[in-house]
Formats: structure tokens, sequence, C-alpha cells
């Protein structure tokens, strides 16, 4: 296989690897949020890595979901206004395809929060 190729597919393997470390940090978030004793700090901490994560890389898919799992803890901390810019600000970004889910999801929330009601997007899986 000729160098540029090896390259290349190193290349790919290097991207997409990174690819997943913001949903990973996204989904570890998620996880310490569940069970009989959550960890909001943890989680909290791990949302923000994530959204870190995916503004550098530019998935713009990837931090609009880390933004609404970031949000709906915020919202429970009872931030729901900065919860609110969050995800306002991330959704912003998108001109076309909002039948996607976390399209779906994003314009629930926002939705649900200007009405005062709590956020009740359900499609995106943790």
């Amino acid at each position: 296989m000729p160098a540029a190729r090896r390259a290349a597919l190193a290349q790919v393997r290097e991207t997409s690897a990174l690819f997943n470390e913001a949903e990973l940090h996204r989904l570890r978030g998620e996880l310490l949020l569940l069970g009989t004793s959550p960890k909001p700090d943890d989680a909290e901490r791990c949302f923000r890595e994530a959204l870190e994560i995916a503004r550098r890389q530019s998935p713009k898919s990837l931090e609009l979901r880390t933004a609404m799992s970031s949000g709906r803890l915020l919202e429970r901390q009872g931030n729901r206004e900065e919860a609110r810019r969050l995800v306002s600000e991330s959704y912003s970004w998108f001109t076309e395809r909002f039948d996607t889910a976390d399209l779906k999801d994003a314009r629930t929330l926002l939705d649900s929060w200007a009405m005062g009601e709590p956020g009740r997007a359900t499609t995106t899986s943790p």
C-alpha cells in the first residue's frame, strides 16, 4: 500500500475516534445522572468536556445533543434560562433537516421551556 494511502487511512481512523470522543463524554454524563445516587457535578463536567470537544471539532449535531443533555441538567438545578440559552445557541446553527430526532427534541425542549413547563424531549436516547 502506498504511503499516501496509509497516511490517509490513519487520518480517517484518528478522525473517527475523535468524532466519537464528544459523544462518549456526553453518554458518561447521562449515565452519571441515572440510578439511585446520581452525580450531577460529575455529569456537568462530562457535558462541559463534550461541548468543548464538539465545538473544537465542529460536529454541530453532537454539540446540540450535548447542549440538550446539559440543558436538562441545568433545568433540574433551577437554571432554566441558562438551559434555554445553551440549547437555543446550538439549535440556531441549523438551517435545514429539522425532521431529525435531535432537532425535534431541541425544538420540544425550547418550546416547553418557553411555556414555563419542564423539558419534555424524549426521542434522543442517553
